[in-house]
């Protein structure tokens, strides 16, 4: 009798810690019914009912579409990626677009030191000449 409640304390810790590791890895958004922090608490608290209900009612539904990505699913990491659909994008130093956009910056960027160079000249030709004019100097 005595390995009986082993055995079932085992399987209980088990399901426990899979449910456990299954709900907090699952994204927030993909979660039913309740909150992740709720499950958390229902699968630590209420064991084993807290993870059979997890597996039940929390877990997100998993259809065959999402599992085989060829079957027009999401890719899922480790799934493989088919090479017609690989997402295609150019380097940032190959984008016209993005290196149009950095020399105007550069050009506004150098226009507005231009100008802040000729109003501290200014200031302090400004402040020569006051300095000049004060008899109290």
């Amino acid at each position: 009798m005595g390995r009986l409640y082993i055995v079932l304390f085992l399987v209980n810790l088990i399901l426990a810690v899979a449910a456990l590791i299954d709900c907090l890895s699952t994204e927030e958004h993909e979660i039913r019914a309740l909150p992740r922090i709720v499950w958390v608490l229902i699968i630590l608290l209420f064991s084993p009912v807290g993870p059979i209900a997890w597996f039940v009612a929390g877990r997100p539904q998993r259809t065959i579409s999402s599992q085989h990505p060829s079957r027009g699913g999401t890719w899922r990491p480790g799934a493989g990626f088919p090479e017609a659909e690989r997402p295609r994008t150019l380097a940032p130093d190959d984008d016209p677009a993005f290196l149009a956009r950095l020399n105007k910056e550069r050009k506004a960027d150098e226009d507005l030191l231009r100008r802040w160079e000729e109003d501290l000249r200014r200031r302090e030709d400004e402040l020569r000449r006051k300095d000049d004019d004060d008899p109290k100097a």
